[in-house]
């Protein structure tokens, strides 16, 4: 969060488009209790293996050429409402993983195989927790309702672009590729286009129904989805009819706002909640990203939209930390945890500002305090194992590793368990992580590279559990690689 960020290579533009146009046949008839929702039965809602591995590989390709959003506190933040959300929304598999964008576009998407990206600038648009929660709500209701397969069996019938296609168009256009993405997606099937449409609003319907349900039944106000979707209608009209992009890929009509404002009004959240500004905090931070160059543009829009007064206060404690003002954000931040002692994000983030000023100590105390009471903080954790690489790499690589067996699909633990290998003596084990990196952030013949030298090292060395790994790993990056070719 602090760091300097990525530079910004692309934006997530067209991501969701072949959900939002994808074709699928006529839904059965519903129940009378469904709420309009196509029923689909036994194991059906679980991802298919194709879907899992296509979705991971465009991933990993998506990673290779998108602006990443490194910032490990939004990151548990968006987990842990998924979290919540999933058990109510009818996905029975668990292997979903999120991905944030450094971009400053209104943008979300669900990608076959359990994918959700959320750009920053949908904290950055909605002023209210349980106006992300609906869109977060909506792409679940995409992955749990298999619009993306369900499509594509209609897909088949019209010749339409395969799974892999379709998935690669998305990529291009995610990548810059723009109006040349949309082509890949479509082919030459432009006489489908209509009917895709048609079927596209079926699904955002779907969606937005099954999103709902999976608010109320969580305990988020569902009045937020149609508080959003009013937003984002204001805002297309202020710019001229321009949409968020958002909208773009979820085309909204005033039928769909009313559909949805009839079916919240007759549902209520099962239970009241009150999460004070962890919100806003989580905002302030995206705000933040968005405006590195003006940080004070971030502070004003948090005055504007009157954020709660802790928040303001945390943002500016940000921006000292940013200026170079260690002590003065160290005191602020010290203060809101004393008066917030439940909120973890704020002593994590005493840790994340001791780290970036060089006070490696401090942050590894200030982590391990926070991980006593909370243990298993992903934010703390990882400040810990990075501050840790400064003062002792054997501790900062056990505690790396059991984060990286706990989080497999997260490059940068990866990035960081390859360096505390290499400094605690553990060469052949470091050239497994830094493929594993590598693999993850799409580079997947450098990894397969990287994995050999990793054998060379583990023989040379006589490390037979190392050796026996690479070789398990190097059988599992071949077949990574196979699906990663359909892409290119």
């Amino acid at each position: 969060m602090l760091r300097k960020p990525l530079t910004h290579l692309s934006t997530a533009g067209t991501l969701a488009l072949a959900l939002s146009l994808s074709a699928v046949a006529p839904a059965p008839a519903a129940a009378a209790d469904d709420y309009g929702l196509p029923s689909l039965m036994g194991s059906s809602q679980a991802m298919s293996g194709e879907e899992y591995r296509l979705g991971r590989a465009w991933l990993r390709q998506f990673r290779a050429r998108a602006p990443i959003w490194h910032d490990a506190i939004a990151q548990e933040y968006v987990e842990s409402l998924l979290s919540r959300l999933a058990p109510h929304s009818g996905i029975n598999d668990s292997r979903t993983v999120v991905t944030l964008v450094d971009s400053r576009t209104l943008n979300a998407f669900a990608v076959p195989g359990g994918v959700i990206g959320v750009n920053a600038g949908l904290f950055a648009f909605a002023d209210e927790e349980d106006a992300v929660v609906s869109v977060l709500a909506h792409e679940l209701g995409h992955l749990a309702q298999r619009h993306y397969a369900r499509g594509q069996a209609r897909a088949e019938q019209t010749q339409l672009p395969a799974m892999a296609a379709m998935l690669a168009g998305m990529l291009i256009a995610a990548s810059g590729g723009g109006e040349a993405g949309i082509a890949a997606a479509m082919g030459s099937q432009a006489a489908f286009i209509q009917d895709q449409l048609a079927y596209s609003r079926r699904f955002e319907q779907e969606a937005d129904r099954l999103g709902l349900q999976t608010m109320a039944q969580a305990g988020f106000d569902p009045q937020a989805m149609v508080r959003m979707f009013r937003a984002m209608q204001r805002q297309a009209s202020l710019q001229g009819g321009n949409p968020p992009e958002f909208l773009l890929t979820h085309p909204l009509t005033e039928s769909r706002i009313s559909d949805a404002e009839d079916r919240a009004s007759q549902l209520e959240p099962v239970a009241s909640r009150h999460d004070g500004p962890i919100y806003s905090m989580i905002r302030a931070r995206a705000l933040l990203t968005t405006h590195q160059r003006d940080p004070q543009q971030a502070a004003t829009r948090m005055e504007q939209d009157a954020a709660p007064a802790s928040a303001r206060r945390y943002l500016d404690a940000l921006i000292a930390a940013q200026r170079g003002q260690t002590d003065t954000a160290l005191r602020e931040l010290d203060a809101l945890a004393q008066e917030m002692p439940d909120l973890a994000l704020l002593r994590a983030s005493t840790a994340e500002v001791a780290f970036a000023a060089g006070r490696y100590d401090d942050a590894i105390e200030r982590s391990r305090r926070l991980l006593r009471v909370m243990p298993g903080y992903m934010p703390a954790t990882r400040i810990l194992g990075e501050a840790l690489l400064q003062r002792d790499p054997n501790e900062a690589y056990r505690i790396l590793r059991e984060l990286a067996e706990q989080r497999p699909e997260d490059p940068q633990v990866f990035n960081l368990l390859a360096e505390a290998a290499g400094r605690s003596g553990r060469e052949a084990w470091g050239h497994l992580a830094r493929a594993e990196h590598m693999q993850l952030t799409g580079d997947i013949q450098r990894a397969i590279r990287q994995l050999d030298v990793a054998r060379q090292v583990a023989e040379q060395s006589g490390d037979a559990n190392a050796a026996a790994r690479i070789e398990q790993r190097r059988e599992a990056f071949v077949g990574y690689r196979e699906t990663m070719d359909k892409f290119r």
